[in-house]
């Protein structure tokens, strides 16, 4: 599988949606976190990241604006534990129920479905990051824009290697309707420390559509999380 910088795949495409990547830094001492949500309408352009409880929420940056809360305001990010949980969407929230009462990250997923979005169709992603710094991801989508059937999709990654990450988006590119993501998880370098990854992401993503930025380093030894937040609306 070819491995791609990651700031060069997201210049590459006007409109990836929401997007994760998850990895080690190129210490190998750092497990990392990348999460993203980029928008076209007013209503998904109007919102930032906001801490909470160690984790993020979406929130409307302008009250006023928001239409319907249902697909855009959500947890991407909740601690579990000494894991940490990160989708685009309130299937987090199914992933830490079922996880908390003893079940997989796997049969969480397996009651959820793509978003009811028609005729996109949104593929949920979502990915879960161990401890010691293993990973899993997953992408539920529909079987080329077919409502009727739904696509379930693990990958899991128990030995991670430094420097490298694998990145999952919603969407192929931009279009009408956009096109979902498609395939597996892309193999993408994680280079530099927190800052630098940060800047680099951010700036690789579509100035018109990126909306906000979520990065965290968290040291495998201590557990300590070091986190880089960015709204566009703030800046």
């Amino acid at each position: 599988m070819q491995t791609h910088e990651l700031s060069e795949l997201l210049a590459s495409n006007e409109y990836p949606g929401r997007g994760i990547a998850l990895g080690l830094d190129e210490t190998g001492k750092n497990a990392v976190i990348v999460y993203f949500i980029m928008g076209r309408s007013v209503n998904s352009r109007n919102r930032v990241f906001v801490e909470k409880d160690g984790g993020i929420i979406t929130k409307a940056f302008d009250e006023s604006k928001m239409v319907d809360p249902s697909l855009v305001i959500y947890a991407p990010v909740r601690l579990m534990g000494d894991a940490t949980i990160v989708t685009n969407g309130d299937q987090t929230d199914t992933i830490y129920d079922f996880m908390t009462a003893g079940k997989t990250f796997e049969e969480a997923l397996r009651t959820r479905t793509f978003e009811p979005d028609p005729p996109i169709l949104t593929p949920r992603v979502s990915g879960i990051v161990a401890k010691d710094g293993s990973y899993k991801l997953s992408i539920l989508k529909s079987d080329c824009g077919n409502a009727d059937s739904a696509q379930r999709f693990f990958y899991e990654y128990p030995q991670p290697v430094k420097g490298v990450g694998h990145f999952i988006h919603t969407y192929a590119g931009n279009g009408d309707p956009v096109p979902s993501f498609e395939g597996e998880p892309e193999r993408v370098t994680l280079k530099g420390d927190i800052d630098a990854l940060t800047d680099a992401v951010w700036n690789g993503l579509n100035e018109a559509n990126k909306v906000s930025l979520f990065v965290r380093f968290i040291n495998l030894e201590t557990g300590k999380a070091d986190t880089r937040i960015i709204n566009k609306l703030e800046g």
